[in-house]
Order: C-alpha cells, then structure tokens, then sequence
C-alpha cells in the first residue's frame, strides 16, 4: 500500500511541476440523457484524461464542520476531512476497461483500495469483471460518492448495519440491455466476505461493519467458502429504477488444516432500493431498506441479534435552478433524509418484552451546488437511540456543514 501511495504522489508532483500543455487535457463530462442504472455508478464519474494517453484520473473531497451533542452534552466545534478518493481508469482496448479507486480516510489515517477492477466485455448482457469488486447489496454501496449527495453523513443502516463501503475480492458477471423506455441489469458475484467478527467484537452486538477491519479479506476467506452477491435491477424513464439484491454465505471459521472446528453459520442479507424523478416537480427521492438474518451460536445472549432491519429514505427538491453568484446553471436545494435501524428485532425469551438497540433520525437539509459536480450542504440531525433494555432514548442533535467536490 505504502508504495501504491508513493507512486501516486510522484505522478501528482511530476504532472504539477512539469510544463503541461493545458490544451491537451480534456474533462470527461458524464452523459446525462445516457440511460444508467445504480450498477453504473463506478464508471458514471467525471474523468480528466490526457492527449492521446489512454489512462484518465479524476477523483472527489469531502471536508466537514459540526457541532452536535447527545443529551445536552457535545465535544463542540470538530473538523473533519472525511476523506479523498482517487480514480485511475483505463480503456486497455475497445473491449477491456480498468477503473481503481482509492480512499484516504481521516487526513490519511486509513487508506484503502475500494475498488479495483479488470472489465471484459462479451456482450452488453455478458461482462467479466475481476478484482477488489463493491458487493452490489442495496445502491448505497456502489453508489456512495459524496458529490452525489446532499448530505455531509452517509445514511446510518448502509455503514453501521451494512459495512458501506463494503468490497472484497472476487469475480463475477453482470450485464445490461434497454428497449424503449426500459432498461434491465443484472449482476452476480462471487467474492470473500465476512468473518467471526460479526458475533465477537466490541461493539457487544451482532454487527458487520466489524469484519471491514478485517484486511486478510483480501487475499484469502476466513469460511474457506465464496460470499455470494447478486442484483437485478429495472428502470422505467417514467417510474424510476428498482433494484432487488442478495448477499449471504457462511461467515465463521467452521475448519482449520481439515479439521471440523465448528459447524458452519450462515449470513443471509434482502436489500430493495427504489430512486426516482417527480417530472412535474423535478423532486428527486431514493432510499433502501435492509433485512439481515444471522446464524448466532445458542451459547451467546440475546444482545446478539440474529434478526436486523433498517433503511433510509432521502427527498431533494430544487427550489431554485438559476445563474447564482457567479455560476451560470446554480442549483438550491432542499431535503430531507428519514433514518430507522433495528439492530435487534424481536422479544426476550423471558419476559417476552421487545428488544431495543434501535434508532431513528430525521435529518432536513439546504444544500447549493454551483454546478452538478460539487455541493455545499448545511444539515440539522434530529437523532433518537435506545439501548438493548429499550431505555430512555438517547437524544442526539445538531448542525454540520460541509463541501463535496468532484476534481
């Protein structure tokens, strides 16, 4: 990773200090009357390419100011520089395609590959595509860009229920075909994926984002067995898109060298996200909702759950679309995002008293973008959590600001 890191600063400092013909440097602009699918997202980024050089870059910032506290208690002013993701793409032929990404999070603390890989197309319905691949479960997770949203948190149950942004290393096919005003995509994966981490962790609770801190993932699965994900995915110009997904496979280390440790558990995960246009309002709505089950040992408590559910439902209207400040296509927004997690369902054995460990959250926002690529968002959190004995909630409120840029 470190000499990853070491190249791409070399090339950044050669480009800058060299005498560059500006002429030669063409922005990829995305089509926007393309028909796209949420499968798309990897590739539906705006590109800086270079003369005749068949490798394009591009990548996105987010930087974050907020002031929130919990029960009247807050940590007060805190910046934040989220992150700032990498592309490298290129058309090797005219049928062979790679596209990496690379995230630093927290001013560089965390550095990952989120993505990175070798397309091979066959036929617009039959495509290979090999390497650190993002499990197409919901649309959040391939589809998390920050540019691309109004809001400076990425929704609660796509990355502490969901461990957006998940990727692992794997193969799979996927393809795509439209007629008239429809379009049908599909998508099947076959990768590593979790581990026992998901039941023994810190958090004292079933929980998969845990198993991202896992990085062994990528080069070999703690099961021995292939994490399967699949999606198909239908768009109508007039109705939207709706996309139906699965990932599930056994997630523990159930035999080690050949012998039997354990016997094996399984995780299955049901995703349903739905993005549409209100044509005569220009109101634009998305969201996705989540069911989890997992195989928990009968030695464990009840804290673990082997039942989950949750989503998020964001609203965006524009309220104003004109030149603004300088800008000529200046766009204000207004929005709303409606959060509910459940990271325990169902009752005590004994008392037959619902289990808590639940959220919910409200979170309305005003949001400007100068132009379609970069976005400043003000948001407020209305945010109220129960523990596991579904006491007096935690209440949770306050602002963040924050910019999102493409470059």
């Amino acid at each position: 990773m470190k000499h990853i890191v070491i190249v791409i600063l070399l090339l950044i400092s050669t480009l800058s200090f060299a005498q560059v013909d500006t002429t030669l440097l063409k922005r990829q602009q995305v089509d926007s009357t393309k028909q796209q699918l949420n499968m798309d997202a990897v590739y539906n980024r705006p590109f800086l390419s270079f003369g005749k050089l068949p490798v394009s870059v591009g990548g996105y910032a987010e930087v974050n100011w907020q002031h929130i506290g919990t029960d009247g208690v807050s940590e007060g002013h805190q910046f934040q520089m989220r992150r700032m993701t990498l592309f490298v793409a290129s058309s090797i032929s005219k049928k062979i395609k790679f596209l990496s990404e690379i995230e630093f999070e927290e001013g560089g603390k965390e550095i990952a590959i989120e993505f990175a890989s070798l397309d091979v197309e066959f036929h617009p319905l039959f495509n290979l595509r090999g390497g650190i691949i993002m499990n197409p479960i919901g649309a959040f997770n391939q589809n998390h860009d920050g540019p691309k949203w109004e809001f400076t948190d990425r929704p609660i149950a796509a990355t502490q229920m969901l461990p957006a942004t998940w990727s692992n290393a794997g193969f799979g096919l996927f393809g795509k075909t439209y007629k008239n005003n429809w379009m049908f995509g599909y998508e099947l994966y076959l990768s590593s994926g979790f581990d026992d981490a998901i039941i023994d962790n810190e958090e004292g609770k079933t929980f998969l984002p845990e198993s991202k801190e896992n990085a062994e993932r990528f080069v070999e699965s703690a099961s021995g067995t292939p994490l399967t994900t699949a999606k198909i995915a239908i768009r109508n110009k007039k109705f939207g898109e709706i996309g139906l997904s699965y990932m599930g496979g056994i997630y523990n280390t159930f035999q080690d060298d050949g012998i039997v440790l354990n016997e094996k558990r399984r995780l299955n995960v049901f995703a349903i996200d739905y993005n549409t246009t209100l044509t005569k309002i220009n109101t634009f709505i998305t969201g996705e909702w989540v069911w989890i089950n997992v195989d928990t040992p009968e030695t464990y408590t009840q804290q673990y759950g082997d039942k989950q559910y949750g989503g998020f439902l964001d609203i965006v209207h524009p309220v104003l679309k004109q030149k603004m400040l300088g800008w000529d296509n200046a766009t204000l927004n207004l929005a709303c995002r409606l959060e509910y997690v459940d990271w325990n369902v169902g009752t005590f054995n004994e008392t037959g008293d619902n289990i808590g460990d639940e959220l919910c959250s409200i979170m309305p926002a005003i949001t400007f973008r100068p132009t379609q690529q970069t976005v400043f968002r003000l948001n407020y959190r209305i945010q109220r959590q129960t523990d596991i004995l579904n006491n007096a909630p935690a209440k949770l409120g306050g602002f963040s600001f924050g910019i999102s840029t493409y470059f």
